[in-house]
């Protein structure tokens, strides 16, 4: 696994694509957080939060998390590198596992230069330090955690098709359906008692819980759940190859 994880890394930070990702997250956060005079603007806010950080940030990785992970195994099954990684001493799960991990530290590279923003907006409060810190914690968490679970539904999308953008739009499509689809069925209000499940099987209400600065096991489970749900879809597709 750890080849597998080390070979992806490297091909990630090496890549136009890997590095265009960090880039433009950072970049467009950036701009809409400390620059363009909008809703989003910490300075005018008159408040020190990093809330929207966190409103912002997983609409940014419903695209930019698609556009690492459509290469995962898109482009090797249409290169025909995929067949020989397949043939060496490696379980399936080890290939998947490593290069799942790899997407993840590559959006840990992503959310990590945010922490200035942190200690920024830590100093600019009045007095200093008034910001509410256990639920800024909490909130990158859940982002680590939704991101997680961005990149497992991508790693499930690369691994049934060989066209990269067409792993690109399913990704995008289910992650945002995990997102916010479950909270628009839930708006609807057609199904009564059962709106709360419904909406509880979202990604937003759970990052939205996590925000607040309280971990619950119900949370955590829930994305470790989604999680290990995609990894395992996309251990059945490889292995259908064999069928």
């Amino acid at each position: 696994m750890f080849t597998v994880f080390k070979k992806e890394i490297n091909t990630f930070l090496s890549s136009l694509i890997g590095q265009i990702t960090i880039i433009v997250f950072l970049l467009i956060n950036g701009l809409f957080l400390w620059v363009f005079p909008a809703g989003f603007n910490i300075l005018n806010y008159g408040y020190a939060t990093l809330d929207n950080l966190f409103m912002l940030s997983p609409f940014v990785f419903l695209f930019l998390i698609p556009a690492v992970t459509m290469r995962t195994f898109a482009d090797e099954r249409r290169s025909g590198t995929f067949e020989i990684i397949m043939t060496r001493p490696v379980t399936d799960m080890q290939v998947i596992s490593g290069k799942y991990f790899a997407g993840v530290v590559l959006v840990l590279l992503s959310i990590a230069p945010t922490l200035i923003y942190y200690y920024s907006i830590y100093q600019l409060g009045s007095p200093i330090g008034n910001i509410d810190t256990g639920a800024t914690w909490g909130s990158y968490i859940g982002l680590l955690f939704l991101a997680s679970g961005f990149v497992a539904i991508g790693t499930f999308c690369s691994s049934i098709t060989d066209n990269t953008i067409v792993s690109f739009l399913l990704t995008l499509i289910i992650s945002g359906f995990f997102y916010i689809g479950f909270d628009f069925i839930h708006s609807l209000s057609v199904f009564g008692s059962v709106d709360l499940f419904i909406k509880s099987l979202g990604i937003n209400a759970h990052y939205t819980s996590m925000s607040r600065g309280v971990l619950d096991t119900r949370d955590i489970l829930y994305f470790l759940s989604l999680i290990a749900f995609f990894i395992l879809l996309t251990k059945v597709s490889l292995e259908s190859r064999k069928w």
